[in-house]
């Protein structure tokens, strides 16, 4: 018992590390779990700090014991099981996610939550405070990170801030959630083409089969957030089919409104930005999680989930 309460030391929004693997056998060994890569010469072990850890990703090629599973589990990480470069292992199918199922977890962010969820109006309420919460946290993040700045992103360009400010207010309008995720859609057109013009990439199309670096950096950093957001859910207990903006039928749903309070403040422009220096996706990947870290991006989501599930201002 004293061995679990050790792994499970570092809240998950304080948790450092997200781990996509390939090619490689997860296991446990002494106690630790670690991934075992092979090489002609040797075979390699590296050692995974779980009790450190939010999210393992295993793409293609790997493997993983039952008793790395087991202890993955102890220390409350999420598994999921993707493709190649994170994304999901067919069209359409989603990453599998692998929730420590054994262990409590609390009920009243999922009892606040479904006092709202099953009303149309105030569910339509509460993505409305994401999607403002989502501006907020660009415009903060843009505002201050001097690494961006350099890049040539500028919250207040010109060529940018009347989208950002008009999207405010379209919030503010939206008679349904058909309207929300319509401006959201072209609000994420104007974010792509400021973003291939600061970075000098021409004309952009978002493609998700895409084989330009662009858009495979694109979903390869949009599913290290849903990584995030799955990891937030599982914690507070909210299963993830009571989304709130992307549809009640799609599943998971709830997991793509969380992640989209991040996404186009770090994910979108970095994708550009480290397609533009042709990075490797091992490159991208570690930029990615710094940036996640560097500005709370996990802490952010439980604060903005709490909010909304432990709300009592309703009318």
């Amino acid at each position: 018992m004293e061995a679990l309460t050790d792994l499970k030391a570092i809240l998950h929004s304080k948790r450092a590390n997200i781990y996509y693997l390939e090619k490689c056998r997860v296991m446990q060994k002494d106690g630790r779990v670690l991934y075992l890569t092979e090489a002609k010469e040797e075979n390699l072990y590296w050692n995974i700090p779980i009790a450190n850890t939010t999210v393992v990703l295993l793409g293609t090629g790997t493997s993983i014991t039952q008793a790395a599973m087991r202890m993955l589990a102890s220390a409350g990480v999420l598994v999921g099981f993707c493709g190649g470069g994170g994304t999901p292992l067919f069209s359409g199918v989603e990453i599998e996610w692998f929730t420590p199922q054994s262990e409590y977890r609390p009920t009243e962010y999922i009892q606040g939550w479904l006092k709202f969820w099953f009303d149309d109006a105030q569910r339509l309420d509460v993505a409305k405070r994401f999607q403002h919460a989502r501006l907020e946290y660009l415009q903060r993040i843009w505002g201050k990170d001097r690494e961006l700045k350099a890049e040539n992103f500028y919250v207040d360009d010109a060529s940018i801030s009347p989208a950002l400010d008009g999207y405010a207010t379209q919030i503010d309008t939206a008679q349904k959630v058909g309207d929300l995720l319509l401006r959201e859609a072209l609000l994420t057109k104007q974010l792509y083409r400021y973003a291939a013009k600061a970075t000098q990439q021409g004309e952009f199309t978002r493609d998700h089969q895409g084989n330009d670096i662009a858009n495979g950096f694109l979903n390869h950093g949009n599913y290290l957030a849903y990584g995030l957001a799955a990891t937030t859910l599982w914690v507070l207990g909210i299963p993830h089919g009571f989304a709130v903006m992307h549809g009640k039928t799609r599943r998971g749903a709830l997991v793509f409104d969380v992640a989209d309070l991040i996404k186009d403040a770090i994910v979108l422009p970095w994708a550009f930005v480290c397609a533009k220096e042709k990075m490797s996706e091992q490159e991208f990947r570690q930029q990615i999680l710094q940036k996640f870290t560097e500005h709370k991006a996990l802490d952010f989501m439980f604060e903005q989930v709490k909010q909304q599930a432990l709300r009592e201002d309703w009318s």
